[in-house]
């Protein structure tokens, strides 16, 4: 009989064993949750944020794109003063035929 109460007792400290692990694992379990939701909100906000991104880029490449075509049909500086020059020359032409 002292060998059953003996493996009563033993089980019943296991059993109180088992329940604590039980709770123990629980808790990791729930900040494993809490932290798969932490990393899904902030997922969320990153795709958000990457679009906004995007967007923006998209934005300033169009008028990038605007701003090249005007450029390329504006007359650069060394054509300028040679057209100054050009002009310069027929207004004094014109002068002196006058």
């Amino acid at each position: 009989m002292a060998k059953k109460l003996k493996s009563k007792s033993q089980e019943r400290g296991l059993g109180v064993i088992l329940e604590h692990m039980d709770s123990k694992l629980d808790l990791v379990v729930e900040g494993h949750k809490a932290l798969d939701k932490k990393i899904e909100k902030n997922h969320q906000e990153l795709l958000e944020f990457r679009k906004e991104v995007n967007y923006k880029f998209d934005v300033v490449f169009d008028e990038l794109h605007v701003i090249r075509n005007e450029l390329k049909e504006k007359v650069g500086r060394d054509e300028f003063v040679l057209l100054e020059k050009r002009v310069a020359r027929l207004e004094k032409a014109s002068h002196n035929k006058n």
